[in-house]
């Protein structure tokens, strides 16, 4: 009974301890990229932080990938509101530089076969159907897809 109760007691310091120990590295990463992580939502906003990265920080130079070239521009010209907001959050940030990032996880290549397996213009795996605008037989998926054939939007997307 006594020795059950040391082994709970040794359980529970070494619970704590491991507690302990986490909350500490968590509080060491709040000057470092890895707090900021944690904080880019808040931070950024939820667009930014879906579309970018912050990747290091060095001599308070923070630099922040873009997955797209968009959200570099968009970065660009938030970068004063974003050095505010970090600011506010205890970041010293004096400067952010933006470069091209693309995560591997966003990168998926697919081959032309399964392109094409998923293209609205597959008649033979969508079916047929008379476009709304147009009445002209046309696939389904285009219908489904913008509400009409692939013609009526080509001419719904022209600018004159």
């Amino acid at each position: 009974m006594i020795l059950e109760d040391l082994k709970h007691k040794a359980k529970g310091k070494r619970e704590q301890s491991i507690y302990t120990c986490l909350e500490e590295i968590k509080s060491s990463w709040k000057e470092n990229v890895g707090g900021l992580i944690q904080d880019w939502v808040e931070i950024a906003g939820e667009q930014l932080a879906l579309n970018c990265t912050p990747l290091n920080i060095q001599n308070k130079i923070l630099t922040i990938g873009a997955s797209h070239p968009q959200w570099r521009q968009a970065l660009q010209y938030n970068r004063l509101e974003l050095i505010q907001s970090l600011k506010s959050y205890g970041y010293q940030i004096k400067e952010i530089r933006i470069r091209q990032y693309y995560p591997n996880d966003l990168v998926t290549r697919e081959s032309e076969k399964e392109i094409w397996e998923k293209h609205p213009s597959r008649t033979d795996k969508t079916g047929i159907t008379n476009c709304p605008f147009c009445k002209v037989p046309s696939p389904k998926g285009e219908v489904k897809l913008w509400g009409k054939c692939s013609f009526c939007r080509r001419k719904e997307l022209r600018i004159d």
